[in-house]
């Protein structure tokens, strides 16, 4: 599945703020796209995850659905995922928050 915007989705809305130092960034991306390839995508409940680094290098913004909050929680508590979480947690803060979309304007 692949993410769709909508305020009608039936999915929990992950946005993921890291904040790190320039040098880090793309070090901090390879890592997601890690721990997302090998591990995140094929627990369930996940239905995508997107990555955007900012231009002045200083965040990566992680997008992703899951089909519950529930699900988001198991894959966190998963000793797999987390061993990823750890190793970004050296070097990058997280503030990760679940959402709901209220509105789209096109």
């Amino acid at each position: 599945m692949t993410t769709t915007i909508a305020t009608d989705q039936d999915v929990a809305t992950l946005i993921n703020v890291f904040t790190v130092e320039p040098e880090d960034q793309e070090r901090l991306v390879q890592l997601l796209n890690e721990a997302t390839k090998q591990v995140i995508r094929h627990r369930p409940g996940f239905v995508s995850a997107n990555l955007h680094a900012s231009l002045d290098g200083t965040r990566v913004v992680n997008y992703a659905q899951w089909r519950s909050p529930e699900d988001l929680q198991a894959m966190l508590a998963d000793p797999a995922a987390s061993e990823h979480i750890t190793a970004i947690q050296d070097f990058a803060i997280a503030e990760p928050r679940l959402y709901t979309v209220t509105d789209i304007h096109r």
